[in-house]
């Protein structure tokens, strides 16, 4: 399940893009706007930040902006770096492999063949899905 953290980066995040190239903008006007705790986002942001997603201006006209063009940032990319490994199970995580303490085989549990196509399948779309991407399904969404 998607975390609290993750759910309400992506929001900021699909802001920041939506936003891209207007200039900086406040933490309460993202977290007003979305209904997210503004401390709670400040912590976020802060570590979208450490992760190179973002940049921050102080001062007057100051906040936060994306680092990149929208279309170059996945929403994999953005859970990764908020929540971890996509994987249900530290045994099909390519981020934070461990071999399960139980497995007498690997190679033949049927619980990691199942998860590793889960995870293949939803790394596969997040992946591939820009936050540009969710900003123009959002647009089309408002549209009809």
């Amino acid at each position: 399940m998607l975390s609290k953290k993750a759910k309400y980066g992506l929001k900021a995040m699909t802001i920041l893009a939506k936003e891209y190239g207007t200039g900086p903008l406040l933490i309460g006007d993202i977290a007003k706007r979305e209904r997210i705790p503004a401390k709670f986002l400040e912590l976020i942001l802060l570590e979208l930040k450490k992760a190179g997603f973002l940049q921050s201006k102080k001062g007057k006209g100051g906040g936060y902006y994306l680092n990149r063009l929208p279309e170059t940032i996945s929403v994999g990319a953005l859970i990764r770096a908020l929540d971890g490994p996509l994987a249900l199970l530290p045994c099909v995580s390519q981020m934070a492999y461990m071999k399960c303490t139980e497995c007498v085989d690997e190679q033949a549990c049927g619980v990691r063949l199942a998860m590793k196509e889960v995870r293949d399948a939803t790394a596969d779309i997040l992946d591939n899905t820009t936050l540009a991407d969710v900003n123009k399904k959002l647009a089309r969404k408002r549209r009809s």
